[in-house]
C-alpha cells in the first residue's frame, strides 16, 4: 500500500500542478485537503479538478467560523496590527489551516504533508511551525524548496500538467497573486512590484472601490460588544462570522479599509501589498472606541504593548506556542468589562465616531467637565505636578549649579 501525503489545496496553479508531481516523484497517494476560511465562489469546481489530476480524494473543511470565534476574535481584541497597517489576514488563517491538514493526516494515516507556498514568502513558516507544533513525526514536503521541484513559471507549470493530461482553466496571461478569506483579501504582483507605481485600483479591488467612487452619503452603523466579542449589528444578532460578513459589505460599499504597504517579511525581505479589509477595519476601530471608554490608562498601555506583541506572534507564525497562549490569557483579561454599544458614520473611507455607551464606562462627566465639581478640585493639581516634575526640577539645578545648558 503507498504511503498517502496530505497536500494543503487550493486549486491553483501551483497546487494543481504539484498533484501529479508528488506521485510521480514520490510515489504518493495524495489526498487534497482545501481548508475553506470564507474564500467563497473560490472553491467551485474544485473535487472534480483534484480528482481529474490524479487525487485520491479531496476534504474541503469549512472551518470559517472556527477561524473568526478563535484566531480572529483574540487579535481584534488586542488591536493587533502588524507593522501599524497590516490587520494579519492571511496570518490569522495559517494556524487553523495547519490544525486542520494536520487533524485530516491522522485520519488519513498520511506520513507526510505538503504545501505550495514559496521560499520567499511568510507561509513557508506559518504552515511549518504549526504543523511541527502538533504533529513532529509528519514530514513536511515544501515543494518550491524540494530538489526535485524544476517548475519556475506558470508557462512550465502549465507546460507540465499538459504533459501528465491535464486540461486546466489557466492560462499564462500574468494576474495578481491574491489570498482571500472572509476577513480580507491581498494582492501582490504586477504593478505592485515596484513601490514608485500607484496601485490599479480600478482593476484591482474585489471588496469593495475607492473612497473617490464611494456614495456621496454617508451611512451610520450601530455595533455593540458584549465582554470585548461583537454581538450585533444595526439591531440585528449575529455570529461573528456572519459580523464580519455584514462589515464588508458596509465598508466596501464605503471605500473602508484599502491599506497599501510595504511591510518586513520574516524572512528578511521587502515585500509591497495591497490589503482590502473592510469588515475588518471597522471592527477594529468599533472595539477601540468602546475600550477607551472602559480600560484604566495603566491596563490600556499594557495591553497596547501585548497587542503589539500579539501582532508579532501571529505574523511570524507562533501560534502554537506557550507566548502565544500566555498574551491572549492577559488580553482577554481586559475583556472582562468591554461591553456596550458603538456608533459611527461610514463615508468615503472613513470611520466617524457618533457616540459610544457602556454601563461599564469610566468617564465621568461631572469630573472631565470643565465646571468644578465635588469629586475634583483644581488645587488638588498643584502638589501633584510638584512631585511628578520633581525630579525634572533637580536635575535643572543640578545642571545650573554645573555651569551646563539646559535643554
Amino acid at each position: 500500500m503507498k504511503e498517502k501525503v496530505i497536500l494543503a489545496y487550493s486549486g491553483g496553479l501551483d497546487t494543481t500542478a504539484i498533484i501529479p508531481w508528488l506521485k510521480e516523484n514520490f510515489d504518493y497517494e495524495v489526498v487534497c485537503v482545501c481548508i475553506d476560511c470564507g474564500q467563497g465562489e473560490e472553491l467551485d469546481g474544485l473535487e472534480e479538478r483534484a480528482i481529474s489530476c490524479g487525487a485520491a480524494k479531496l476534504y474541503i473543511e469549512d472551518v470559517t467560523d472556527e477561524f473568526c470565534d478563535e484566531y480572529v476574535v483574540p487579535c481584534v481584541q488586542g488591536h493587533s496590527v502588524y507593522e501599524n497597517k497590516y490587520l494579519l489576514g492571511t496570518s490569522m488563517a495559517r494556524p487553523v489551516i495547519a490544525k486542520r491538514l494536520v487533524q485530516i493526516a491522522r485520519k488519513e494515516g498520511a506520513t507526510a504533508i505538503c504545501h505550495g507556498a514559496t521560499g520567499k514568502g511568510n507561509d513557508q513558516i506559518r504552515f511549518e511551525l504549526g504543523i511541527k507544533a502538533l504533529a513532529p513525526d509528519l514530514k513536511i514536503i515544501a515543494a518550491w524548496r524540494n530538489e526535485k521541484w524544476t517548475l519556475d513559471s506558470r508557462e512550465s507549470e502549465i507546460e507540465y500538467c499538459k504533459q501528465h493530461g491535464i486540461d486546466l482553466p489557466f492560462d499564462a496571461s500574468h494576474s495578481y497573486s491574491r489570498d482571500r478569506n472572509l476577513w480580507h483579501i491581498s494582492h501582490e504582483g504586477l504593478e505592485l512590484e515596484d513601490p514608485a507605481n500607484e496601485p490599479n485600483f480600478e482593476h484591482l479591488l474585489v471588496l469593495g472601490t475607492t473612497p473617490q467612487n464611494a456614495p456621496e452619503e454617508g451611512e451610520y452603523v450601530t455595533m455593540t460588544f458584549e465582554k470585548g466579542i461583537p454581538t450585533s449589528v444595526n439591531g440585528k444578532k449575529m455570529k461573528v462570522s456572519d459580523i464580519i460578513r455584514e462589515l464588508n459589505a458596509l465598508g466596501g460599499k464605503h471605500g473602508v479599509g484599502i491599506v497599501d504597504i510595504v511591510e518586513n517579511r520574516v524572512v528578511g525581505m521587502k515585500s509591497r501589498g495591497v490589503y482590502e479589509t473592510p469588515g475588518g477595519t471597522i471592527l477594529y476601530e468599533a472595539h477601540q472606541q468602546l475600550e477607551e471608554l472602559i480600560l484604566d490608562r495603566d491596563t490600556y498601555r499594557t495591553k497596547c504593548e501585548m497587542g503589539n506583541l500579539l501582532a508579532q506572534i501571529v505574523y511570524e507564525g507562533k501560534w502554537f506556542t506557550p507566548l502565544r497562549k500566555a498574551v491572549v490569557a492577559f488580553i482577554q483579561s481586559t475583556q472582562e468589562y468591554v461591553t456596550g454599544e458603538v456608533k459611527f458614520k461610514l463615508y468615503k473611507g472613513n470611520i466617524i465616531k457618533a457616540g459610544t455607551t457602556s454601563p461599564y464606562t469610566l468617564y465621568n462627566e461631572s469630573i472631565a467637565s470643565f465646571t468644578t465639581g465635588d469629586l475634583y478640585d483644581h488645587h488638588d493639581a498643584e502638589g501633584f505636578i510638584n512631585l511628578f516634575g520633581l525630579s525634572s526640577k533637580v536635575r535643572a539645578m543640578k545642571l545650573t549649579e554645573a555651569g551646563m545648558p539646559l535643554e
